[in-house]
């Protein structure tokens, strides 16, 4: 089982000053090869980063000596990154994509980077201890795993002042827990971040609505200050904090929502809406607040808390009517607007909040294998009926993790899950 774990280094300053050196050459390398794949690009010539890096370290010795002062590793994980962008790069070209463009350079503005380092890494309870860097102090004793784990890299990133590690490790497979009972369903939204069908309803912070009148005074003292002054340097560690604090209240209450369903209420099956955020972030009117909710985060921390704590996941189709649906008879509405907080029947005069109904109609389509019809004519789905096997096509649940006990990767680190 490959797993992440990323937590807080409290480096001295003689180490905070080698770990920026290491990026600058992360970031230097980087920035070389992308020019360099650039340059051959222009010319109709095929390169690979095997070659770069041959024609970079005969080349380093003369021009760039302060490379060798790094180990090795920075610059080959350079070479590989640069590599998978440029990939990537051409997957966007050949899928089409109108605005697709060349990798973009790494600039200092936007943080100091990162570095990756492989080899020799030992990891003690408060320490740990990194190849040509030395012994690191942890600000989290006792987090990191010791013992019976195979270390492959470690990632060392700074963001607004704060230096992190992050450890991909190999771990042996964890007997998967037993499955829990019943099913619970989830509504996000805007308003209300999440409601549960068993009534656990999950507030929405708006961390960035919280502060963005702060947020805009600090940029626009960050605006009049002179470039290249202290005071300068001082606005921008301040509007890099508050965007720091910002990101932490949101990363906080989406673990806060994911934890909640697999680990406390431990369902069986947990089924969430396929929304599509792209298409909503086109109303101007709520795109801000959508993008601060993070919908997809909250479904990518699900998918693979879901395989390490044997809980299903499902995802209803994107053309279910959860919300225009009745729970208690199961009519549905030609129409509801976004306004209309409270849901009213019309056919079984039923009374229930907007988002509780949508999670119960959820809760129900997962238990019940509720699968819908093709749309009619006025592009309204009529009611769903009732079929033994659960089909993947509109209307029906898509079985996410069907092949348990497969345990995914935490790219986010499992200190909040």
């Amino acid at each position: 089982m490959l797993r992440a774990y990323k937590t807080e280094l409290d480096p001295n300053n003689k180490q905070r000053t080698l770990l920026v050196r290491y990026c600058g050459v992360a970031r230097f390398v980087y920035n070389w090869a992308l020019a360099d794949r650039i340059e051959r690009y222009k010319q109709d010539s095929a390169t690979n980063h095997y070659e770069q890096k041959r024609r970079f370290n005969a080349l380093k010795g003369e021009q760039f000596p302060w490379v060798k002062d790094v180990a090795y590793v920075v610059t080959e994980s350079s070479f590989a990154n640069c590599d998978r962008a440029y990939r990537n790069f051409f997957r966007r070209v050949k899928a089409g994509d109108k605005e697709v463009g060349f990798p973009k350079f790494k600039s200092r503005r936007h943080g100091l980077g990162s570095f990756t380092l492989r080899g020799n890494i030992h990891i003690a309870e408060n320490t740990v201890k990194l190849p040509r860097i030395g012994e690191l102090r942890l600000k989290e004793d006792g987090y990191l795993p010791v013992n019976g784990i195979k270390i492959l890299s470690a990632n060392i990133c700074e963001r607004a002042g704060h230096w992190f590690i992050s450890l991909q490790v190999e771990e042996p497979d964890l007997p998967v827990p037993p499955v829990g009972k019943g099913v619970i369903g989830v509504d996000l939204g805007v308003k209300v971040l999440a409601t549960c069908s068993d009534g656990t309803v999950f507030p929405n912070p708006k961390s960035l609505y919280r502060y963005e009148k702060k947020l805009a005074h600090i940029q626009r003292e960050l605006s009049r200050r002179k470039k290249g002054s202290k005071n300068r340097a001082k606005s921008k560690r301040r509007v890099a904090n508050l965007h720091y604090r910002i990101a932490n209240i949101r990363r906080y209450s989406l673990h806060e929502v994911s934890r909640y369903l697999t680990v406390r209420a431990k369902p069986e099956v947990i089924v969430l809406e396929d929304l599509n955020v792209s298409g909503m972030l086109k109303n101007r009117h709520l795109s801000k607040a959508i993008m601060d909710a993070s919908f997809g985060e909250i479904r990518r921390q699900l998918e693979y808390k879901c395989q390490w704590y044997g809980v299903g996941l499902k995802v209803a189709d994107r053309f279910y009517p959860s919300s225009k649906t009745c729970s208690e008879c199961g009519a549905v509405k030609p129409l509801l607007k976004l306004s209309e907080r409270t849901y009213v029947c019309e056919k079984c005069g039923a009374i229930i909040d907007r988002d509780f109904n949508a999670s119960l109609n959820l809760a129900r389509l997962g238990s019940s294998r509720l699968r819908l019809e093709p749309p009619n004519k006025r592009g309204l789905p009529v009611e769903g009926r009732m079929e033994t096997p659960l089909k993947q096509e509109p209307g029906s649940c898509i079985n996410i993790n069907p092949g348990l006990p497969y345990m995914g990767i935490s790219t986010s680190g499992a200190k909040h899950g």
